[in-house]
């Protein structure tokens, strides 16, 4: 595959000719369906309506999918054009053919003075069984995949709705486990799911990438290990556990745990991670919950939804383009100020009165997912209760030593947590209520008249 700049016919013979199949085109066909290139993505103030979340803006959109389809028979008929000139029929006899292009010019150019480029611009000689173009299905082994023993397993639960317990080892090949699970329950019952816990898949060893991708409400994954990048990814509505083994010697709030990329584009569920999580956690979730030790940078980016709780330090950059949702990270060097992008959000003190404090301190119960869901509907009020809830629930699933010494000296804690709240967020939710509560008054009068 090729990309990078693509836009014209002879961007894919030339491609071709350097041995493409397939050809990644990106900026192009955003530009025919309506992007004035304002590089303002992460502001929520596009222009033209195509990166934002304001109705607004969007309204200004203009976009249709035969904008782009006739911008690609475009293409076509440019690259139909050269091929005839080159007197070829198709695009498979073009692919890897280095003796078609014109490149002495260019290589004799002062620019290219110290460059090699004998192994690019060089043909394999090889016999005809060889093909130089793709054309054979690749094998991804999905017959043998470990969630097909997942679903067999899990058949009682997927068929009845009773409740199931399955145990198995991971090894870093099996990627993506969980997705196909998860697709079997949508299947039957749609995002509603089961209910909770309803598929309980304790499993021991390393996770291969997207471990618990797209995985639906009803379903478990409790990890005894390590995952790799991407964990969660298209999280719908499962919960996700992740964390060392008893017996291990590391230190869980200095390790890293999962890898880069989590829950990118999660849009429901729940995620508890006893460790430290890579680059980019939580990148684009809108509607997760994830309790993590510690991140690298650009926490939160792009988020959109849901809440997050950092236990530990962050990387720089955090909270950069996050439009939605909350986070709440415990700041005990008192200099996370310094590693959060402020364009878009703004630093809140978390304050409860005497009776929550006093109600909560000494509790270590956790909320389920009802609750949690009540906890979620407005991210103005109640921090100290929702921080608290998320805390235990990390406690209950991971056994974590720092959710325990946070929640056991929960009066000295509390003020060292910072809430990062995106500004446009607050606004919008207070416009929100504004409503709700001019609709609630006019419902009132009404009746009373």
């Amino acid at each position: 595959q090729v990309d990078g700049g693509l836009r014209t016919g002879r961007d894919v013979i030339m491609g071709a000719l350097l041995g493409a199949d397939e050809f990644g085109f990106a900026t192009a066909p955003l530009i025919a369906s309506g992007c004035i290139m304002m590089r303002k993505c992460h502001l929520n103030t596009c222009p033209v309506g195509v990166a934002t979340q304001n109705p607004e803006l969007r309204k200004r959109f203009t976009g249709k999918p035969e904008h782009v389809i006739r911008y690609f028979f475009f293409v076509a008929e440019e690259a139909r054009k050269l091929m005839a000139q080159m007197g070829v029929r198709k695009l498979d006899e073009l692919i890897g053919r280095i003796d078609y292009l014109e490149k002495s010019a260019a290589i004799d150019h002062w620019k290219a003075n110290g460059l090699d480029f004998s192994r690019l611009f060089t043909r394999p000689d090889v016999g005809d069984d060889v093909a130089f173009y793709n054309n054979a299905r690749q094998d991804h082994g999905i017959d043998t995949v470990l969630d097909r023993a997942l679903i067999e397993e899990a058949e009682k639960a997927l068929e009845t709705g009773e409740t199931v317990r399955i145990e198995k080892e991971i090894r870093n090949t099996d990627r993506t486990t969980g997705a196909m699970l998860g697709g079997e329950v949508a299947k039957r019952y749609g995002h509603k799911g089961l209910p909770d816990d309803s598929i309980h898949v304790a499993l021991k060893g390393t996770a291969g990438q997207s471990f618990g991708a797209w995985v639906a409400k009803g379903i478990t994954l409790d990890l005894v290990g390590e995952a790799n990048d991407y964990v969660g990814k298209g999280l719908s509505g499962g919960r996700l556990i992740v964390r060392p083994p008893e017996e291990s010697a590391i230190v869980p709030e200095k390790s890293i745990i999962v890898g880069n990329t989590v829950l990118y584009g999660a849009i429901s569920g729940e995620c508890y991670f006893r460790g430290v999580a890579g680059e980019r956690f939580a990148v684009r979730n809108s509607g997760a919950v994830a309790v993590v030790e510690g991140t690298g940078d650009h926490g939160c980016e792009y988020m959109t939804g849901g809440c997050v709780v950092v236990l530990g330090e962050t990387g720089r950059n955090f909270a950069a383009g996050m439009s939605g949702g909350i986070a709440y990270v415990f700041d005990e060097r008192g200099r996370f100020e310094d590693y959060c992008n402020m364009a878009q959000a703004r630093l809140e003190k978390i304050v409860a009165d005497e009776e929550t404090m006093s109600r909560l301190a000494g509790e270590t119960n956790g909320a389920g997912v009802a609750e949690l869901a009540g906890l979620m509907r407005d991210m103005r009020f109640q921090d100290a209760e929702r921080l608290h809830r998320l805390i235990s629930n990390h406690l209950h699933y991971t056994g974590s030593k720092r959710a325990r010494e946070v929640l056991e000296n929960w009066s000295e804690a509390l003020p060292k947590f910072v809430k990062v709240m995106p500004v446009e967020y607050a606004r919008a939710l207070e416009e929100m209520a504004a409503r709700n509560n001019a609709g609630d008054l006019a419902n009132e009068i009404s009746r009373g008249a």
